[in-house]
């Protein structure tokens, strides 16, 4: 996808530029992976497990091969054979694409009650759907292990590694808990999560010959390619993956999952374009969620506030076939100055889907549970929350003792105090009233950990003064498009309007995944990197033709007889992609060693509370973040409030069912499933400190994931402000207030 913007010329960097794909979206112009049209097009619909784990010993597929308009009803007897997922491994990341370890469709076993067991192909997806009902399949069923609770008391420490810590530990604080002035020792829960994406996973599938072309919803555009080419045995080059506009994703389209690699499979078996657009309760069924958590927090202070103990255990969940740690104890190592800390996570493995990373995996729920637990101690001492904060925050990592490269944490609650009138606020629970509503205050602190990852790009500057940009990177909401134009625009001095930006295709230089806040300091590097060669270069030939360094770049190139100048960047750049992508993590990795590194903010909330029925609405909301260079003020303030919208939704509705025998999904839609809408929804100020890290690309530190930490815990604050009940399981519903 090519884009371009206008802008008047001067400062861009910071501005309040509008989205250049605005136009496109609100039009309607602007096609996502189940808008692209092809000829002879054909639809999937899948067939899902209801057994927990078992082996297939039927498939009747009669009913469903004869219904008209049915091409293939494709299963474990019939379907192509594939290579199996690989072993993941950090040193070789793309190996982490799986979203499971299941090879679909090439196995009688089932390991999770809803993987697919069947696709069908039909010519509309109503037919398929149909068709897909109409398939019926028994099972031998085997013992499975699926209930959380039950086998919380089973878990086992989860183990460290490379991008992600295990226990932490300083000095003696169990010891030290025991002998504190004041303490609290709180036992809190989350229920599992899902994302909820505008645009359900959709993936349209064409074989040409050897070679293999995907639209796909996606936000990890290199990884998908790669994953593909190694199941179906095929180059890397002949496999294109196109992710032009993704609508929405916050995790759930990070990893490869059965809907993509069906898609494929189908169309391989009918020789036909293929799209399998999963119903939304087929993305409850086969897209991991947000693993539920136990958690125990414990604090010990003395008698001026001052932490003496900070202990914050957790225990989550992974699936037999896969799925990753969740770090819920990641913020509880940096954000406070006790004299003795102890972090641990434990794990159980169960019989479901795996896992997923979802928004700030790990501090979204973690900080729900710290925060509550560092509102509690305030209340115990009688020390106004802000001030006991202030009180305990650190000079340096309180692990380990690294510097913090930037921490605004100071100033962001000092503004947000005085624009969110916080004096105003009486201490003590239940004292603030207006009329049958109870009302609330309540803050928290937001940290989320700065990631950067390998880039990849080319710049073209042609003589009539316009630059290209192409790299791989993806839109999913963000602005992504906008924000390089902006940043590209900055860095070589030239009209906004003068760049245009190529993203969303695998035919393009390989750009990072769009995770982990990184997107933005990942491609912005490459971009200055571009930038500074492009400048050499030019310099280098203005010399060269006796022209002066100082005139307009198209000048030069055009009185030096030049067309145009292009540069290539990146870590994969002359020495391989594995080795320079091993070479540019080792580098990262080495640096975090050195410096701490994150975004942090303030979250301010009122609430009200009806005294007589428990309803709770959030009324207020202001968040002050330190996220470092802000590159566009309009997209990162959207980026900052789609967060907290979320974890509004967390802290108030939202809560995957399981059931407790079969491990069976029982809410999978959203009208049992429930995210907030817009009558849910207050007005959300957003205020940014804009002062730059020293130690990122631009100085940018991520702002898509840091919005949403904190916000639970502030609600829950707020609600015991208003109320005086501490609900320590979210979500926060009426029952739980009366």
């Amino acid at each position: 996808m090519t884009l371009t913007t206008t802008h008047p010329a001067g400062r861009v960097l910071g501005e309040p530029v509008d989205r250049v794909d605005g136009h496109v979206k609100t039009t309607g112009a602007a096609q996502f992976s189940g808008d692209v049209p092809f000829p002879n097009l054909a639809h999937a619909a899948l067939v899902h497990a209801t057994a927990t784990r078992a082996r297939i010993t039927r498939v009747d597929t009669e009913a469903a091969s004869t219904l008209p308009g049915v091409h293939a009803v494709i299963t474990h007897h019939n379907a192509p054979r594939m290579k199996p997922p690989p072993k993941p491994s950090v040193l070789n990341l793309p190996t982490l694409a799986a979203g499971t370890s299941v090879n679909y469709l090439n196995t009688d076993e089932v390991h999770w009650n809803g993987q697919p067991v069947a696709v069908v192909v039909a010519d509309s997806l109503d037919i398929a759907r149909e068709a897909a009902r109409l398939v019926h399949v028994t099972y031998d069923e085997l013992p499975a292990v699926v209930d959380f609770g039950q086998q919380e008391p089973n878990a086992v420490p989860q183990k460290a590694g490379a991008l992600h810590e295990g226990t932490g530990k300083k000095g003696d604080a169990v010891a030290a808990l025991e002998v504190a002035a004041v303490a609290v020792d709180l036992r809190f829960s989350t229920p599992m999560h899902h994302h909820n994406a505008l645009e359900p996973h959709t993936t349209t599938a064409s074989w040409h010959g050897g070679t293999l072309t995907v639209h796909d919803g996606t936000q990890n555009i290199d990884w998908t390619r790669r994953h593909l080419a190694q199941r179906f045995g095929i180059p890397v080059r002949a496999v294109r993956v196109v992710a032009t506009f993704v609508g929405g994703a916050f995790g759930g389209k990070t990893n490869v999952w059965a809907g993509t690699v069906l898609a494929v499979v189908a169309a391989m078996v009918t020789g036909r374009p293929v799209r399998l657009a999963l119903s939304r309760e087929g993305v409850y069924r086969t897209v991991g969620g947000r693993t539920p958590s136990t958690q125990r927090v414990a604090l010990g202070a003395d008698s001026d506030g001052q932490l003496t103990s900070l202990i914050h255990t957790s225990v989550t969940q992974v699936g037999r076939v896969g799925g990753g740690p969740e770090q819920v104890v990641s913020q509880s190592r940096h954000l406070y100055d006790a004299a003795n800390i102890l972090v641990r996570q434990n794990q159980l493995t169960l019989d479901t889907v795996s896992n997923a990373v979802m928004r700030a995996p790990g501090e979204a729920i973690g900080s729900f549970a710290l925060e509550a637990a560092m509102d509690e101690l305030a209340h115990r001492l009688a020390l106004d929350p802000i001030e006991l904060r202030m009180r305990n925050e650190p000079d340096r990592d309180p692990l380990g003792g690294r510097l913090f490269a930037r921490r605004g944490l100071r100033e962001a609650y000092a503004r947000g105090a005085a624009r969110f009138r916080w004096a105003d606020r009486t201490p003590e629970p239940g004292s603030m009233r207006d009329g049958r509503w109870l009302v609330g205050m309540g803050v928290a602190s937001a940290y989320h950990p700065a990631w950067e990852l390998p880039a990849n790009l080319t710049m073209r500057l042609s003589a009539n003064g316009d630059v290209l940009v192409r790299c791989a990177f993806h839109e999913m909401g963000m602005g992504s498009a906008t924000a390089f134009a902006q940043v590209t625009a900055h860095a070589l001095r030239v009209p906004l309007d003068s760049v245009l930006v190529e993203y969303g295709d695998s035919d393009l230089p390989a750009g990072p995944a769009a995770g982990g806040s990184a997107q933005t300091a990942s491609v912005s590097r490459a971009i200055l990197d571009a930038a500074a060669r492009l400048k050499k270069n030019l310099t280098a030939l203005a010399h060269r033709h006796d022209l002066s360094p100082t005139e307009a770049p198209g000048t030069i190139l055009s009185r030096a007889g030049r067309c145009h100048l292009e540069v290539v960047v990146g870590a994969d750049r002359g020495i391989g992609r594995l080795a320079g992508q091993l070479r540019f993590m080792t580098r990262f990795l080495l640096d975090r060693r050195r410096y701490v590194k994150a975004a942090c903010g303030a979250q301010f909330c009122e609430v009200r509370v009806d005294r007589d029925t428990g309803e709770v609405r959030v009324t207020r909301w202001l968040g002050v973040f330190d996220i470092g260079t802000v590159v566009n003020a309009k997209t990162a303030a959207g980026q900052l409030r789609g967060g907290i919208v979320m974890g509004i939704g967390a802290a108030l509705g939202e809560e995957t069912l399981v059931d407790r025998g079969t491990g069976r999904i029982v809410n999978a839609n959203l009208a049992e499933y429930h995210v907030p809408v817009h009558a849910d929804i207050p007005r959300i100020d957003i205020e940014c400190l804009g002062a730059p890290d020293p130690t990122m690309p631009l100085g940018v530190l991520g702002a898509g994931e840091v919005g949403i930490v904190g916000v639970a815990g502030a609600i829950a604050n707020a609600v015991h402000h208003a109320t005086g009940l501490r609900v320590r399981d979210l979500p926060i519903t009426l029952d739980k207030l009366r």
